[in-house]
């Protein structure tokens, strides 16, 4: 048997977009699949289509060894029994039920010790003692989710998705929720899927990151790998990587790649590169940027080193994004604490160094759907 989820479809709005799903995510180990990208992208349509909520206009999704749809079979397993379970970003909590309430709504059809039993389980489980006969509008925001979590688990579902699970809180509450969350996600032994476009979330709730943007899965893979080494220029300017400069290969020796980049020279790895490519782009994150200045440098220092003038600072937080013209447009972040040590200027003189490993070739052309 097949162990794994496999989305092969085609949903169509009228007048709208079209979404092209092919996403294949292997279950044998559970855990967290992130689909990231930008707002309108198609990350909650693949979901809907996914729970059954929503018909594709052609394709297949498969679960395991059951299939769910296939429009040219004329297979279509409803909602309720694909047996997953959904939690939008509003929670939808009843105002008129109690917490206990809310979470028994759906065991209704169970008997009724079986049902309390299941409900002080995850009562406990997600720390909601003591809550129990209190109503939606006395609960904090993350009390709510919690709630809606616990509802959602107790049809004891065997697909947890997840839409934009953090989104409705502020900032403080997210900050703390994040971190149980991600617990609790591990904990649950059975695979999940959560929406969201926020970095940080992803980074801290994921396991493998699936990049959506246009209706289209562009890359799939772990976290770290998918932020690190995106596979083209699109999925790299999504995941927030600061530089993507467009970069021509010069030659090539010893496993490193010497490019012309604007009026510098540039030295990054040569692995991903396909044979006889030339036209790339250079991609760099701001916070794989060294700054120096004056005329002492390392001696044991990086590949690539980089004179430029400092253009602007500004702040971000405990950081602050330096932009640079390093005979092209290079992006550094640095604490506020190096800034002041370096009494770093618009105008001043600098040296960038950035090591040749951390410098990311992708090929200027675009590639659609790759799976894992």
């Amino acid at each position: 048997m097949d162990d794994a989820l496999t989305l092969q479809f085609t949903k169509t709005f009228r007048g709208g977009p079209e979404i092209a799903v092919d996403l294949r995510i292997a279950m044998g180990t559970p855990g967290v699949t992130v689909l990231f990208g930008p707002s309108g992208s198609g990350k909650t349509t693949l979901l809907r289509v996914l729970a059954g909520l929503d018909r594709p206009a052609e394709g297949t999704i498969r679960f395991g060894g059951e299939t769910w749809t296939d429009t040219a079979r004329g297979i279509y397993v409803t909602p309720q029994h694909r047996r997953v379970g959904l939690l939008f970003q509003d929670y939808a909590l009843f105002p008129h039920l109690t917490v206990e309430r809310n979470i028994r709504h759906g065991l209704r059809s169970l008997p009724g010790s079986e049902a309390g039993h299941r409900v002080a389980k995850l009562l406990d489980r997600l720390k909601l003692d003591g809550l129990a006969n209190r109503f939606p509008h006395q609960l904090s925001g993350g009390q709510k989710q919690r709630v809606a979590l616990a509802r959602t688990l107790a049809m004891q579902p065997r697909l947890l998705m997840l839409d934009e699970p953090l989104s409705a809180l502020d900032a403080p509450t997210r900050e703390t929720v994040r971190g149980e969350l991600a617990d609790l996600l591990r904990s649950l032994q059975i695979p999940v899927l959560l929406v969201t476009h926020d970095r940080v979330e992803a980074l801290a709730l994921g396991d493998g990151l699936a990049i959506m943007d246009e209706g289209r899965v562009w890359q799939h893979g772990p976290v770290e790998e998918v932020f690190r080494q995106p596979a083209n220029e699109n999925v790299a300017r999504i995941v927030g990587v600061d530089t993507v400069v467009a970069g021509r290969v010069l030659h090539i020796a010893d496993g490193m790649a010497t490019l012309a980049v604007g009026n510098a020279r540039l030295n990054a790895s040569a692995a991903s590169l396909q044979p006889d490519e030339t036209e790339v782009f250079a991609c760099i994150r701001a916070e794989d940027v060294i700054l120096f200045k004056g005329s002492e440098l390392p001696q044991a220092s990086p590949r690539n080193r980089l004179p430029g003038v400092i253009k602007s600072l500004a702040r971000e937080g405990p950081m602050l994004r330096i932009k640079l013209d390093c005979g092209f447009a290079l992006a550094a972040l640095l604490t506020r604490q190096a800034c002041e040590e370096l009494a770093l200027k618009e105008g001043d003189p600098i040296v960038a160094m950035v090591k040749a490993p951390n410098v990311h070739l992708v090929p200027r052309e675009v590639r659609h759907g790759v799976r894992d």
